[in-house]
């Protein structure tokens, strides 16, 4: 269902959906988000402009302008979740420039962005080479980008046991494990599909580590030096 569905175009939430979502992010994701925007320091440093891909209710940028000084923005194809986004970062009390846009055609120019982070949404996306080669375009030689996502051959013993880590509970937890069984995980990636994805775009040097429930997949776009020197390396053999 989820990959006809996102045979029409990239899987956005609207209306009571992002409302739900939001509200679900709040009560049991904060943790996670924090965690993510942990990883995030490790990759960069103070002043540094940073691009977060389908960021939805917001709470990752949110967390992570806590913690330095940076240059934050969020896009996402959902207007409902911008909205909310802005608001949560108002409420907050931290700057972050939230604004509608979409993956396959980033609407910034090359070179922008120190490092790039997508969590929970790559599946989403109906153009998964497009959405590579604009991230690939819009970061700055030499940097780095990182792709979080539920992994395609995740069990159902793993998704039950992420569902105790949340502390989803009754209906709530039913309804959101048939949503992550029966449609998320039919439109996630393997990690030999993802490896599959990456090596027909501008990137060149990608890691991809596997959890239990997710693929943590890190590019590296390479400087012209680095560019320079593979292709006298293919010139000589």
């Amino acid at each position: 269902m989820m990959k006809f569905m996102r045979s029409f175009g990239d899987l956005g939430i609207n209306g009571i959906a992002a409302r739900w979502y939001g509200g679900n992010s709040r009560k049991h994701r904060i943790r996670e988000m924090r965690g993510f925007a942990e990883e995030v320091t490790r990759h960069v440093r103070d002043g540094s402009s940073i691009l977060e891909i389908a960021p939805g209710p917001g709470y990752l940028f949110i967390e992570l302008a806590k913690m330095g000084y940076y240059n934050l923005f969020g896009m996402d194809i959902s207007r409902d979740f911008v909205d909310i986004a802005r608001r949560n970062a108002e409420e907050a009390g931290v700057k972050i420039d939230f604004r509608q846009g979409n993956v396959s055609d980033i609407p910034f120019p090359d070179n922008s962005f120190d490092f790039i982070i997508c969590t929970a949404a790559f599946k989403n996306f109906k153009e998964p080479l497009k959405a590579l080669d604009e991230m690939c375009r819009v970061l700055k030689p030499d940097r780095t980008a990182l792709i979080v996502d539920m992994k395609g051959n995740v069990s159902s013993h793993d998704l039950d046991n992420l569902m105790k880590q949340m502390g989803v509970k009754r209906m709530e937890a039913l309804f959101v494990k048939l949503t992550f069984k029966y449609f998320l995980r039919k439109g996630a990636y393997s990690k030999s599909e993802m490896a599959g994805i990456i090596t027909k775009t501008a990137f060149r040097d990608f890691r991809i580590e596997e959890a239990e429930v997710t693929l943590s997949t890190c590019l590296h776009k390479k400087s012209m030096k680095e560019m320079r020197e593979s292709l006298d390396i293919a010139i000589q053999i």
